[in-house]
């Protein structure tokens, strides 16, 4: 029997537009085995973890007339090398053309016709390496049911996990008659599901991202943060459906011996760096800047991080995600004040924010961060856009090595997705040592996406330099 999407993943669905792709991606960067990682490896590593994400062989059917929600139903013409592609870089080839081709393929839409998922394995990247880039649609991956596909074919040893043999045999799909019938069934047993479904049907979707925040948690804290629009920004602009894509890689201990020295958590760290580079940012712009001057992050964080005030653990899957919306200081100039004004709005919403629960948060690996980046995106895009000028996603991952297929994962980067008239999007991940962002920017509206990469460095190191300075500390 078919699966009927539920409101909140409906909504995803529905507000798809062709300059806001609801997909979140991962970059993850390996070193080539000795004995090689074949575009046949992938295949076999992939298929053989497929059992764990059930969803990722199913599609989604349209009922006619929009009478219910869509359903989801199995791929009978399931085709895994459609979904998993290969791509080669000139060899060598560098780091700025694996995020050349990374906006490219973020840029494009997922085939509706086919399950919401691809995968690319990139090869020829210079020092021995190769990546993986994983897309997923937003209305697949709930962290309760459904996973992200990353995250269940790493390893935390070389010799992969060895997975029962699995026959999978596609049920049969509805026809449009049975459908309807099931949709008009609904419509008299539960008038108001049918009332939903046609102001979906006629583009309401308005009313969808309201039940989708409502299916996610009542967020108090978000509530009265919101209770004023989000200050004006040039982050805030209409976006084209092209992006471009920058990383950073930064040390976890910096972050921790300033946590140390200046206490708040990690993540108010990570806050503050990202608040100091916008500020930077805008003023390389020539935007106006007061004290007062702030920017308004929407933040959705992994609970284990935030209840055990390091936000660096990842021995243990997290398993609830909490969001709210801080206003970033940029006009603050002293980067330890900043911080400071951080960790207090930070604390104070640690009590008020509702979770989202990812019961199924356990794999293989133990390797979280692509679902709860996922997920972050779609408390994001749930709510309405004039509520922040930006997401700011944190997924804390595991600090020891992982493997795909006997290869290690040297580096891990989100690419978190855009929302509607928001030019730009940050995700960050630690692993192994190093705290990983990934920026994703309108290709328009941010040619200077680079900066922010090199800023995010800056405005670490100016958090460094004034804890090994006695003498900064206020």
């Amino acid at each position: 029997m078919a699966t009927r999407l539920t409101t909140q993943d409906a909504s995803f669905y529905f507000l798809e537009a062709s300059t806001t792709p609801m997909h979140v991606g991962s970059l993850a960067i390996f070193r080539l085995p000795r004995g090689g990682f074949t575009y046949d490896e992938l295949l076999t590593l992939v298929e053989s973890r497929l059992a764990l994400v059930p969803r990722y062989r199913q599609k989604v059917r349209e009922v006619a007339f929009g009478l219910a929600r869509p359903v989801w139903v199995d791929d009978r013409d399931f085709d895994i090398t459609y979904h998993i592609r290969r791509s080669a870089l000139p060899k060598p080839g560098s780091t700025e053309q694996l995020h050349d081709l990374v906006a490219r393929l973020t840029s494009r839409p997922l085939d509706r016709t086919r399950p919401l998922w691809e995968m690319y394995l990139v090869e020829g990247l210079a020092r021995n390496r190769f990546a993986i880039f994983t897309k997923s649609h937003s209305s697949i991956v709930d962290g309760d049911k459904a996973l992200e596909i990353s995250q269940v074919i790493l390893d935390a040893t070389k010799a992969p996990t060895p997975m029962a043999e699995e026959l999978w045999m596609p049920a049969r799909e509805p026809s449009e008659k049975a459908l309807v019938a099931g949709a008009l069934a609904e419509m008299v047993s539960r008038p108001g599901e049918g009332v939903e479904a046609v102001r979906g049907a006629v583009g309401d979707v308005t009313r969808a991202a309201g039940e989708a925040v409502r299916a996610v948690g009542k967020f108090a804290a978000v509530v009265r943060t919101a209770a004023q629009t989000a200050p004006t920004s040039p982050l805030n602009t209409t976006i084209s459906r092209n992006r471009r894509y920058s990383v950073a890689k930064t040390d976890l201990d910096d972050y921790r011996m300033v946590r140390s020295k200046f206490g708040g958590t990690v993540n108010d760290v990570v806050l503050t760096v990202v608040s100091g580079a916008l500020r930077n940012w805008l003023l390389s712009r020539g935007e106006p800047i007061g004290p007062y001057t702030t920017v308004r992050a929407m933040v959705p964080l992994s609970v284990h991080a935030a209840a055990t005030g390091r936000g660096d653990e990842g021995d243990v899957p997290p398993n609830e995600v909490e969001s709210f919306l801080i206003d970033l200081p940029v006009g603050e100039p002293n980067a330890v004040v900043r911080l400071s004004h951080v960790s207090h709005a930070t604390e104070a919403h640690l009590g008020q924010s509702r979770g989202v629960t990812a019961s199924t948060l356990i794999t293989l690996s133990g390797f979280a961060p692509a679902t709860l980046h996922a997920m972050g995106a779609r408390v994001g895009s749930s709510l309405s856009q004039r509520m922040f000028n930006i997401i700011v996603t944190n997924a804390p991952g595991p600090q020891f090595p992982l493997y795909a297929g006997g290869a290690r994962m040297l580096e891990m980067y989100p690419v978190p997705p855009l929302v509607r008239n928001q030019a730009l999007s940050i995700g960050l991940t630690s692993y192994d040592g190093n705290v990983y962002y990934g920026v994703n920017a309108d290709r328009a509206a941010m040619p200077d996406i680079d900066v922010i990469t090199t800023l995010l460095h800056e405005a670490l190191e100016e958090l460094v330099d004034a804890a090994r300075d006695d003498k900064n500390v206020r």
